[in-house]
């Protein structure tokens, strides 16, 4: 399999030839488009074989002109280099955390508010319809074009010390975050002392003490193995923040128009596909850290809601994140 320093390479030589570095060019009309698709997370997760999904039905469906070549388990990087190669064309498709596109991408932070969902059902009607087109056509303004979002559970806290109940439990913690303004301000009004990492450097960070936990889906904390260093999971439900399949603008509009609409419809049937593979995968990924001896334990969720208050009333001045706020709370 090409390594990311190998793929690198051969990207820095195709900008310096001028090629198009995103979307494979082919060397005469008729031969194929191979499009780069990339994901931190590894190749059985739900995302992964969703898009996986997407590049088997566009093959079929072009007759071979267009492929897919995915690169999972963050082979290319990290998230946030995956949306500035992506912005610039260096890769064509890329599933993202909302979590990471907050700062760079205003709208994603109503998706990632504290307790601004009730439920997954609630997080589907809202992603579904227009709240989840909003988002993507925010997309638009720099250099991307939105395809999907794929919910992805609640997300929890989990940590190595002892079990979590109400927000005073968190203090003093060192807890991983994504690198997103609300995540950190959320922690810290928890009490905890937020830290930003990677994905990937979270075990070695909890093996080693540097943090002392972190927060996400059951599904990641199953998959990434933290559950092995972590043995406390606290069902607090903070956020249920979605990830989002994004493409380069420039590998877009180097496809036919045939092509673009292809895409796009395959990336929004892909929903339905990944929250299937979701839902199996969840299960098991709770029976595996159960019987692992992990242990669960539930919170108290109005005092959880209570200490993120003055987050959600900072953010609702903004007249655009209000806005969509409302229209989420109107589908609970």
């Amino acid at each position: 399999m090409t390594s990311r320093r190998t793929f690198l390479t051969g990207l820095a030589a195709a900008c310096a030839t001028g090629a198009m570095p995103g979307v494979l060019r082919a060397a005469s009309p008729d031969a194929a488009r191979v499009l780069t698709a990339t994901d931190v997370h590894v190749s059985d997760y739900p995302t992964v074989q969703a898009v996986r999904w997407i590049g088997e039905q566009l093959e079929r469906e072009t007759g071979g002109r267009v492929k897919l070549r995915q690169y999972h388990s963050g082979q290319l990087g990290r998230e946030s280099e995956a949306i500035d190669m992506a912005r610039f064309g260096a890769i064509d498709i890329t599933r993202v955390y909302s979590g990471a596109l907050n700062n760079a991408f205003p709208l994603t932070r109503a998706l990632c508010l504290p307790y601004v969902f009730d439920s997954v059902p609630h997080l589907r009607r809202a992603l579904d319809g227009e709240v989840g087109a909003q988002v993507l056509r925010g997309f638009e303004a720099r250099g991307l074009v939105g395809l999907a979002i794929y919910d992805s559970g609640p997300r929890c806290f989990y940590n190595i010390k002892h079990p979590i109940h109400e927000p005073r439990d968190l203090h003093g913690l060192k807890i991983r975050v994504p690198v997103s303004d609300i995540f950190i301000r959320m922690l810290r009004l928890f009490g905890a002392n937020p830290t930003p990492l990677a994905l990937g450097e979270v075990f070695s960070g909890m093996e080693t003490h540097m943090i002392d936990g972190a927060e996400n889906n059951i599904r990641s904390f199953q998959s990434s193995r933290h559950f092995e260093a972590a043995r406390y999971w606290s069902q607090s439900e903070h956020s249920y923040a979605p990830d989002v399949l994004l493409m380069s603008r420039r590998s877009f509009d180097a496809l036919a128009p045939r092509e673009q609409s292809l895409v796009v419809d395959l990336a929004r049937e892909s929903v339905q596909v990944m929250r299937r593979l979701w839902a199996e995968q969840e299960a098991a990924a709770r029976r595996t850290v159960v019987e692992s001896g992990v242990r669960f334990n539930d919170v108290d969720i109005a005092a959880f809601r209570k200490a993120a208050q003055p987050l959600l009333a900072e953010y609702h001045r903004d007249p655009a994140i209000n806005a969509l706020h409302r229209s989420i709370r109107e589908l609970a």
